[in-house]
C-alpha cells in the first residue's frame, strides 16, 4: 500500500496534539458539558450528532495539566425520550466508532428506545491520535519464507515497527491502554449525567467491554459482547490461535462455497481444488507479483485478501472474483486505489503491546510461526503481536476480568468466527462469572447482532431493550450462505463504509 508523505507528516503532527490545560482539576472533567451538533450536512446523517470532551492524558496523574480530546457521537430516539444509553464499540482494538450508532437505525426497537453513543477511543479517529509515522511492516515480506535472509527482514521489520510506533506517538503512546480507556468511558458516563449505561461491543470491543465491567461493575448495566476475544487471558493468548479461525472458515465455508459456483469462478469443483488453486496462485505471485489498478499483489497480499473475505458471507463473492482474477481465470475488473490512515493501526499496537506482557523474543517467534503455519497455512505465519516482543512496555497492571460484581453479560458468538475463534470465547465465558453465551450454529460471520439473523436480533433486544436477563446459555441458527452477487452489509463493515464516505 502506498503512503503519501504529506499524510505521514499530518499523522505525526496529530500524534502530539494534546490539549494542555493549566492545572486542570479532577472535578472539572466531570462537570464539563458536551456541545452536540450535526456531524455533517451529508444526506443520510441527519440523526447523527457529534461532540467531544476532555480527559486526562494519564488517569494515574489526572491533575498534571496534560489532557486529551475524545470525539463522540450519538443518535437519539425520534421522540427524544431515551430509556437507556448504550455505549458502542466496533472493535480493533482502535476502531473508529463514531459512525457505528447509525447502523442501528435499522433496528428501531433499539434505536427508538435508547440513546446510542459512538466513541473514537483515545488514540484513534477524531480523538487525540497516536501514529506509527505511516510505517507498517505488515506485508512487506512473505512470512512463509523461512530463509535466514527473509527472517532477518521479517523480525527486523517488527523491531522497527515497535520503534516507529513508540517514537512517533510520543508521550501519549504510553497511555493508550485499556486501563486508561475504560476510565475515559466512565468519565463520559458522568459527563452525560447517566447513573448507568449499557455496552454493545464487537470483537476487540468484547475485550473493552469486559474490562469496563471489571473496573466499573456498578455503573454498567446490560453488557453485550459480540464475536468475543478470549478477554480473560493476555493478548498473546488472544492472538495465539489467530490462524485457526481463518483456516477453519476458509476450508469449511469459503472454499466449498466457491466450488459450488465453479461455473462463476472457475477455481475448482471441490473445496480442496479451490484450496489448491490458492496455493498455485500464491506460488505464481511469488515468482511474479501482479500489479492491478488498486495496487500490487504479492503472495502475502493474496493471504490478506482471502482472510478479509472470511469476515462476512456477503464478502465471499467479491473475494472470490478477485481471487479468480489473480488466478487468471476471469478478465480483470478495474477498481480505484484506496488509502488508509494509520491511527487505528497505531492504537491497536499500543493497546496490545502496552496492556499485557509479551513472553519470548525472536527465537520464540520463529518457532511459533513454523508451528502455526504448518497447521493453518492461510494465516498461521502471520504474527500480529510480533512488534510487542521489541516493545518498551510501560508499567501497566490490568485487573483481570472475572465477572464478579457484574450484573449480567450476554455473549454472542458464531461457531466459525474467523477472527475471534469459538474456543477462546468459550474459555472467556467459563471464566467470566454470570455470563450467558448465545452460540450461533452453522455460522462464521464476525459481528452478528444488527445484521440479518432474526433470532440473534430478538435475543439481544430482549436483553438490551426489554431488560430481561438471560437465564441460561442458548443457541440460534445461522443464516445460510448467499448466492453470488447477493449483498447485505455487516454492521461493522457498514460503519466503516460510512466513515469512508464522510472522510473520517
Amino acid at each position: 500500500m502506498h503512503r503519501k508523505k504529506i499524510a505521514a507528516a499530518l499523522a505525526v503532527a496529530t500524534a502530539t496534539s494534546l490539549v494542555i490545560a493549566p492545572q486542570a482539576q479532577a472535578s472539572t472533567f466531570t462537570t464539563q458539558q458536551i456541545t452536540w451538533q450535526q456531524c455533517t450536512d451529508e444526506p443520510g446523517f441527519e440523526r447523527l450528532q457529534c461532540g467531544r470532551f476532555t480527559a486526562p492524558m494519564d488517569w494515574n496523574h489526572p491533575n498534571n495539566g496534560k489532557t486529551i480530546t475524545i470525539a463522540v457521537s450519538r443518535t437519539v430516539p425520534l421522540n427524544g425520550k431515551a430509556k437507556t444509553t448504550v455505549f458502542t464499540n466496533p472493535g480493533g482494538p482502535g476502531g473508529e466508532g463514531r459512525t457505528l450508532p447509525l447502523v442501528y437505525l435499522n433496528r428501531p426497537k433499539l434505536s427508538e428506545n435508547a440513546e446510542i453513543i459512538g466513541i473514537d477511543v483515545r488514540g484513534t479517529g477524531a480523538s487525540s491520535n497516536v501514529t506509527c509515522g505511516m510505517f507498517d511492516t505488515l506485508g512487506s515480506t512473505d512470512p512463509r519464507d523461512r530463509s535466514k535472509a527473509n527472517l532477518d527482514l521479517l523480525y527486523g521489520g517488527m523491531e522497527l515497527q515497535a520503534k516507529f510506533c513508540q517514537t512517533k506517538s510520543g508521550e501519549l503512546g504510553r497511555y493508550i491502554t485499556t486501563d486508561q480507556t475504560v476510565k475515559d468511558l466512565d468519565l463520559l458516563r458522568q459527563v452525560l449525567g447517566r447513573k448507568k449505561v449499557d455496552w454493545l461491543g464487537y470483537s476487540g470491543g468484547s475485550w473493552m467491554g469486559a474490562y469496563y465491567a471489571t473496573y466499573f461493575p456498578k455503573t454498567l448495566d446490560k453488557v453485550v459482547l459480540d464475536s468475543n476475544t478470549q478477554f480473560t487471558a493476555p493478548w498473546q493468548d488472544v492472538f495465539g490461535d489467530f490462524g485457526l479461525g481463518f483456516e477453519r472458515r476458509f476450508r469449511v465455508d469459503f472454499a466449498p462455497w466457491v466450488a459450488k459456483y465453479d461455473n462463476v469462478y472457475h477455481l475448482g469443483k471441490t473445496g480442496e481444488e479451490v484450496r489448491q488453486a490458492y496455493e498455485r496462485t500464491r506460488a505464481k505471485l511469488a515468482q511474479q507479483p501482479v500489479t492491478l489498478p488498486e495496487g500490487t499483489y504479492y503472495p502475502f497480499t493474496l493471504d490478506l485478501l482471502l482472510a478479509q473475505g472470511q469476515y462476512s458471507k456477503y464478502a465471499f463473492d467479491s473475494t472470490a472474483r478477485k481471487f479468480a482474477e489473480l488466478a487468471g481465470a476471469v478478465p480483470a475488473q478495474l477498481t480505484a486505489q484506496a488509502s488508509y490512515p494509520d491511527a487505528q493501526n497505531a492504537t491497536l499496537y499500543s493497546i496490545i503491546c502496552n496492556d499485557t506482557p509479551f513472553q519470548g523474543g525472536r527465537k520464540y517467534l520463529e518457532r511459533d510461526a513454523v508451528q502455526d503455519g504448518a497447521k493453518w497455512p492461510l494465516l498461521g505465519y502471520l504474527q500480529i503481536m510480533g512488534p510487542c516482543a521489541y516493545w518498551d512496555r510501560p508499567n501497566v497492571n490490568l485487573k483481570r476480568p472475572n465477572g464478579i460484581g457484574v450484573d449480567s453479560t450476554l455473549m454472542v458468538q458464531s461457531v466459525r468466527d474467523p477472527a475471534t475463534p469459538l474456543e477462546g470465547a468459550q474459555k472467556a465465558h467459563a471464566r467470566f462469572a454470570g455470563s450467558k453465551m448465545l452460540t450461533v450454529n452453522d455460522e462464521g460471520d464476525h459481528g452478528i447482532y444488527g445484521f440479518d439473523n432474526p433470532c440473534v436480533n430478538d435475543v439481544v433486544e430482549r436483553y438490551l431493550v426489554d431488560r430481561v436477563n438471560p437465564t441460561s446459555d442458548a443457541t440460534c441458527p445461522g443464516v445460510p450462505l448467499p448466492a453470488p452477487g447477493e449483498q447485505q452489509a455487516n454492521v461493522l463493515k457498514q460503519a466503516r463504509e460510512l466513515a469512508v464516505r464522510l472522510g473520517w
